[in-house]
């Protein structure tokens, strides 16, 4: 995608509209003379001028502008801006939608325009430091070529992967809500280390490294995380008497049960 001459908005810019913002930035993926956003309170918009250093308009007047539009408001209100901007949206455009629970279908009668092309995506907020995970689900009206721009865009601050739209609960439950669940235990593993003595602010830096530093175990040796536990677990040693402890509370339960719980709430948002 020619950051030169793809011009790039955002309806909404939230928590995950500006995750995704600065991490494109960050990456160099696009100039910010290029890039214009929306928002509902003037205290926002003022942010996003001074933060980023970009131009903000009406809903309408960025649709208008944008070759690449990015739709991150709030779920709920997902129909009324659809319908407010559909007449607005430039003709070619790409419009990435970023909402649990609105299908293409879905999306495609809200639009009802047969000449722009729809992409769905669940990304997540860690996007913002350049290490987001975003599932790309697109229409199939996006030449081979154009797809690819859309898919580098994406990776701009993370990594991204097409996914089938029946996947994509899942990918809600497993990446774009996942933070949060992260978030909690790093919060709780430093809980502990600052009931063991150790300072709060190191017991954080200590606890999220190490999740860090698990995570691209994972990805970049592309072992089961089972054989990387089992690698740290010696026999009647400190480890496995702490996995003993995470086994018998019901870790592993407790979080595919969070997982049901997030993909249940993206199907009642369909209904």
């Amino acid at each position: 995608m020619n950051k030169n001459t793809k011009k790039i908005g955002w309806i909404g810019c939230g928590n995950m509209g500006r995750a995704m913002l600065g991490g494109i930035l960050a990456a160099g993926a696009a100039a910010k003379e290029d890039l214009c956003a929306s928002a509902r309170s003037e205290a926002t918009r003022a942010m996003l001028a001074e933060t980023y250093g970009i131009a903000t308009a009406s809903n309408t007047d960025v649709a208008a502008a944008s070759d690449v539009l990015f739709l991150t408001v709030k779920p709920q209100f997902y129909e009324e801006v659809i319908k407010e901007v559909r007449g607005s949206v430039k003709g070619g455009a790409v419009v990435i939608t970023v909402a649990p629970g609105f299908s293409l279908e879905r999306l495609s009668k809200l639009f009802r325009r047969e000449d722009i092309h729809l992409v769905r995506t669940m990304p997540n907020t860690p996007a913002l430091v350049g290490e987001g995970m975003t599932g790309v689900c697109p229409d199939g009206t996006l030449p081979e070529e154009e797809m690819a721009d859309v898919l580098r865009l994406l990776e701009s601050f993370g990594r991204a992967e097409l996914v089938t739209e029946p996947m994509m609960d899942a990918v809600t439950a497993v990446s774009g809500s996942s933070p949060a669940y992260i978030f909690m235990a790093i919060e709780a593993m430093a809980d502990g280390a600052v009931a063991l003595g150790m300072p709060r602010d190191k017991a954080i830096r200590f606890a999220a490294q190490s999740v860090l530093g698990s995570a691209r175990m994972v990805l970049e040796t592309g072992q089961h995380p089972g054989q990387l536990k089992d690698m740290v677990c010696s026999p009647g040693g400190t480890t496995i008497e702490a996995v003993r402890v995470l086994e018998e509370c019901g870790l592993r339960s407790a979080l595919i049960e969070a997982e049901e719980a997030c993909a249940e709430k993206c199907r009642e948002m369909r209904s």
